[in-house]
């Protein structure tokens, strides 16, 4: 069975690679299909974008399962934001680092336990027969006063999980894999592949 990965992101598909080891799955990328085109995420939340991936590619080639995923950072002070703009959250163009810094000014005078996030991973799922499924992965943890760390990119300096007792940014690969949010996603995605390909037989 093909599962085509709505992304050329390197990182992302080696982990995703990791979760999906199946024999029975073929994993293609975007480059692998021959796809280039920019797919515009306009959704309002990171499940809406999701959708939209999988539902373009589908369009492109309805043969194979589809999966695709989005990423944003939700803070319980800030009323979920930034969300499905964390990318984006100081602007166009912005780097990763305009973003954090943005986010640290915005919450200079918030006290620790008004600091509580979420980073938030929707999947896609588009089965060959139209079905969709959406499943959500999730890490809990606060937003530090200043970033720590150099082993991550996004908001994970400034993300802290209590439990680990540090930053995203301050764990080796090994330890983000295990607690990761998108991983968490994925799984439940790979598990709703097993259930798909269980009835076909």
């Amino acid at each position: 069975m093909q599962v085509i990965l709505a992304t050329n992101n390197k990182h992302k598909i080696k982990e995703i690679k990791s979760i999906l080891r199946d024999k029975k799955l073929h994993i293609l990328t975007l480059k692998d299909i021959n796809f280039n085109k920019k797919i515009i995420e306009n959704g309002e939340t990171i499940s809406e974008n999701a959708r939209i991936k999988a539902r373009t590619i589908r369009k492109y080639k309805n043969d194979a399962i589809i999966l695709s995923d989005d990423t944003g950072l939700e803070v319980d002070f800030l009323a979920k934001a930034p969300g499905v703009y964390s990318s984006r959250f100081a602007g166009p163009n912005c780097s990763y680092e305009d973003n954090y810094k943005k986010l640290l000014w915005i919450m200079r005078d918030v006290s620790w336990n008004k600091r509580k996030a979420t980073f938030k991973t929707a999947v896609c799922v588009i089965f060959p027969d139209g079905r969709e499924k959406i499943v959500i992965g999730k890490l809990n943890g606060f937003i530090t006063f200043e970033p720590r760390g150099k082993n991550g990119f996004g908001y994970d300096p400034v993300f802290f999980i209590p439990y680990k007792k540090k930053t995203y940014a301050e764990m080796t690969n090994k330890e983000k894999n295990s607690i990761s949010h998108r991983k968490n996603a994925f799984i439940k995605a790979y598990k709703l592949i097993k259930e798909y390909m269980k009835n076909k037989i």
